[in-house]
Formats: C-alpha cells, sequence, structure tokens
C-alpha cells in the first residue's frame, strides 16, 4: 500500500472515480470504501431514528438511507469490479449476487402475501445466494495480481513508483 494514502484517501478514490469501471482497485481501497459505507449507513440510520423517519421507504429504511445508498451504489459496482479485475477476474462474476437479491425480493413478496411455499422456494434460493456471496467475498479478499494483468497494471505497483518518484 502507498505510505502516503491514509485510510480516508482510499475511501474516496471509488467517489473519485465514480463510473470509472476500467482498471484494477486494490484491496485498501475496496475495503476502506466498504467501511466508510457501513459507518455511513449506520450514522444515517440513526440519525433517521431520532428524527423518526425509520421506515418511511417500504417499511424499513429512512429517506436518508435510500438517498444514500442510491448515490453510492455507482461507485460501489464500479469499485467492486475493479476489484474483481485486480484479481483478473471478469466483472460478469458480479453475477453471482442475482440469487441472493432474487431471494430478498421473492421473501418480501411472500411475507407480505403470506404464501408459505413462496418462503420455502425465496430460503432455498437465499442459501445459494450465501454460498455465492461468500465465493465473491473470497474473491474481493483475495491479493493483487502480481504485475500487469489483463485488466491493466497492478495499481501497488503503480502507488509504489508515485511515492518515489514524488519523493
Amino acid at each position: 500500500m502507498n505510505s502516503s494514502m491514509t485510510p480516508v484517501d482510499w475511501a474516496k478514490r471509488p467517489i473519485q472515480k465514480y463510473a470509472d469501471f476500467t482498471g484494477r482497485a486494490p484491496r485498501a481501497e475496496y475495503w476502506w470504501y466498504v467501511l466508510a459505507i457501513v459507518i455511513v449507513g449506520i450514522v444515517l440510520t440513526i440519525i433517521e431514528s431520532i428524527l423518526g423517519l425509520r421506515g418511511m421507504v417500504l417499511g424499513i429504511y429512512g429517506p436518508l438511507t435510500v438517498l444514500f445508498w442510491l448515490a453510492t451504489i455507482v461507485p460501489g459496482l464500479a469499485v467492486s469490479v475493479r476489484r474483481l479485475h485486480d484479481t483478473n477476474r471478469s466483472a460478469w462474476w458480479l453475477l453471482l449476487m442475482v440469487p441472493y437479491l432474487l431471494s430478498a425480493v421473492m421473501m418480501a413478496m411472500a411475507v407480505a402475501g403470506g404464501g408459505i411455499a413462496a418462503v420455502g422456494t425465496a430460503g432455498m434460493l437465499g442459501i445459494v445466494g450465501l454460498v455465492c456471496a461468500i465465493v465473491l467475498l473470497v474473491f474481493m479478499v483475495l491479493p493483487s495480481t502480481p504485475g500487469a494483468n489483463s485488466y491493466g497494471p497492478n495499481p501497488y505497483a503503480d502507488a509504489g513508483a508515485a511515492a518515489v518518484a514524488a519523493e
């Protein structure tokens, strides 16, 4: 990791590269961004609870949380794509999240409609989605591909070269 970059710098990079789906993202960039998103989400949920706004959207979320999610979905997808590229994997691997998302939608519909059979189907799809999410988690934790790969040069090598050039 580039010693001149702080965790805040790493967390801001995906916002600065808002819709950049090309290149590579080192682990530090991805995980500091994820941590920042989780912290801001928790703070917004607390603020919404204090103001009585929680549960206004779909009975679960507050308007601030929804706006924050909408504002960060594109950079979140972009940094996820670049992180997969860093491990020399295609962005198509993100489709592993489809079963998880489908199970969440099916479960919400089943609970609202009271269909017990749909709950079982959603549960089975949720188990498949959980396995797929674990696979993606492993990919996000893996180290960078050393040197250049088919998606570009190693971002750690570039960060180190930039630090040396600045000195």
